[in-house]
C-alpha cells in the first residue's frame, strides 16, 4: 500500500507542477484559456489516479462478485469523473477543450514519459 502511495505522490505532484509551470507559460504568453484548461483536466486527472489507488485493495478481495461489482462500480464513476472537466470546457469558453483533454492524460504522458527516458538511457549505457 505505500507503494502505492509512493507512486501517486511522485506521479501526481509532477504532473501538477507540469501543469502549473505550463499554465503560467500560457498565462505569460496571453493564452488563459489554454493555461486554464490545462490544469483542470490535469487536477481532475490527479484525482482519477488517487482514486484508482485507493479502489486497487479492495479489488484484492476474496469473493469475486464483490470485487467484479467493486470494478464496475469504480470504473463507472471515475469516468463520470473525468466528464466534469470536459463539460465544463465544453460550456464555457473561459476553458479550452483540447487543453482540458492534454490534461486529463497528463498523469499518463508522464509516466509513460519517464518510461521512454529509462528505456532510452538503458539502452545508451548498454551500448556504450
Amino acid at each position: 500500500m505505500e507503494a502505492i502511495r509512493e507512486t501517486q505522490k511522485k506521479f501526481g505532484s509532477r504532473a501538477l507542477a507540469t501543469a502549473v509551470v505550463l499554465g503560467l507559460l500560457l498565462v505569460l504568453l496571453g493564452q488563459k484559456a489554454l493555461a486554464k484548461g490545462l490544469v483542470l483536466g490535469t487536477l481532475f486527472s490527479v484525482l482519477n489516479f488517487v482514486l484508482m489507488g485507493q479502489i486497487l485493495p479492495l479489488l484484492m478481495a476474496p469473493a469475486r462478485r464483490r470485487s467484479f461489482l467493486i470494478s464496475l462500480g469504480s470504473i463507472m464513476f471515475r469516468y463520470i469523473l473525468l466528464a466534469i472537466p470536459l463539460l465544463i470546457a465544453v460550456k464555457m469558453t473561459d476553458f479550452n477543450f483540447l487543453t482540458t483533454v492534454l490534461g486529463i492524460f497528463m498523469v499518463q504522458i508522464l509516466i509513460m514519459g519517464e518510461h521512454l527516458f529509462r528505456l532510452i538511457v538503458s539502452s545508451r549505457m548498454q551500448g556504450a
